[in-house]
């Protein structure tokens, strides 16, 4: 096996291939402390992109509640009981990666879903964990808490699902990052599925190959964010290019809460694979959880979050969040106005940071009428 550089455990690593990056990668952030589980973005993929034949049961985008919700059923807990579970030193990852961990014989350490696991996408929805006694009262973090998880393919950095394929037939495109399977190369022997530990591949049984979420490339290619994203209720989300740490640029959104404010962070980075996809944690939640699941970085993260309101650049990205369906690889903040900006340079939208508040007078002398409160 290759040697590659894995940015998120500090550390190099082994890898079926040698290392090839793209010439951009995409990425996006979601924050959850937005996200109000309304499956609008599941549905926005759904009719976009799954409704045929074999097609009935994929979710390429689901929203799941944790501690107790997934799909399919234990994605994450079937992986992390046989994974080597090491320690974090500092940001260096001391355990084994998903790569380093397989048996012989095999590329990936994985697991195979069976058709039973694909039957409760909802199991665990607003399930939250421990319970409220009489004479309690709220503190944070929360003591009987859960939160909602989008979930999309992370379109890797070192795909599992790339790595596993004994047909070469998934590649990443190299203008872009975005992880694809080549269908006419496919023959469904299904390494893929068994190898993703996120579980976003998909055996199509009516075509005999496997699909997933391919960041709707076609907007991508125009400058448009994916269906999920536009479609966004809670504006959780953003799409964009994401650079190595040392060729951050603070005007890139991307690169500012990933790398620069470090609030954003990658799912299950311990795996491996160098995922794409970054999360704000959530600020009620127990931080051993989420440390699990986010990495040795979310004590920081949290406090950087809830240090916004005193950090104009940070609290004005914020607000940038879902306010156009185009991509703004750049931003731009002019007092309490903050602008997201195309790639060609163009001004997408201005955003104000702080929102007008009038209040309107009881009695409206133009009309003389009397307002009155609904209740």
């Amino acid at each position: 096996m290759a040697r590659v550089y894995n940015w998120q455990i500090g550390r190099e690593m082994s890898y079926w291939y040698p290392e090839h990056r793209p010439q951009k990668q995409f990425a996006a952030v979601f924050d959850t402390n937005k996200c109000i589980a309304c499956q609008t973005c599941t549905l926005a993929c759904k009719t976009t992109w799954t409704s045929g034949r074999g097609q009935e049961y994929m979710l390429w985008n689901n929203v799941e509640t944790k501690p107790y919700g997934s799909y399919p059923l234990a994605w994450d807990l079937n992986l992390l009981k046989t994974l080597d579970g090491g320690k974090w030193n500092g940001g260096r990852y001391e355990g084994r990666t998903i790569f380093e961990s397989a048996e012989a014989g095999e590329r990936v350490l994985g697991w195979r879903p069976e058709s039973q696991d694909y039957a409760y996408p909802n199991v665990g929805e607003d399930d939250c964990a421990g319970q409220v006694d009489a004479g309690a009262y709220m503190n944070s973090p929360h003591m009987a808490w859960f939160y909602y998880l989008a979930r999309i393919c992370n379109h890797c950095t070192h795909p599992a699902c790339l790595a596993s394929c004994p047909r070469g037939s998934i590649y990443k495109r190299p203008e872009d990052g975005i992880v694809l399977v080549d269908q006419s190369r496919c023959r469904g022997y299904q390494e893929c599925v068994k190898a993703c530990p996120y579980k976003k591949v998909f055996f199509n049984p009516m075509t005999g190959t496997s699909e997933k979420c391919i960041a709707c490339y076609p907007k991508i290619e125009q400058g448009i964010q994916p269906q999920c994203f536009v479609n966004c209720i809670g504006k959780i989300r953003m799409a964009g290019f994401i650079n190595k740490p040392q060729n951050a640029r603070p005007d890139n959104p991307i690169d500012y809460l990933v790398h620069i404010k470090k609030v954003a962070l990658p799912l299950y980075p311990q795996f491996g694979l160098e995922p794409n996809v970054y999360y704000i944690p959530p600020i009620h939640v127990p931080t051993p959880f989420t440390r699990q699941m986010f990495g040795p970085g979310v004590d920081a993260a949290v406090k950087t979050y809830r240090n916004a309101t005193n950090d104009p650049d940070l609290a004005a990205l914020l607000c940038l969040f879902g306010s156009s369906e185009m991509m703004m690889p750049q931003f731009r903040r002019q007092g309490d106005v903050i602008s997201g900006i195309d790639a060609h340079g163009n001004t997408v939208v201005r955003v104000p940071v702080n929102e007008p508040v009038h209040v309107r007078p009881a009695y409206d002398r133009l009309y003389q009428i009397q307002r009155t409160n609904c209740p």
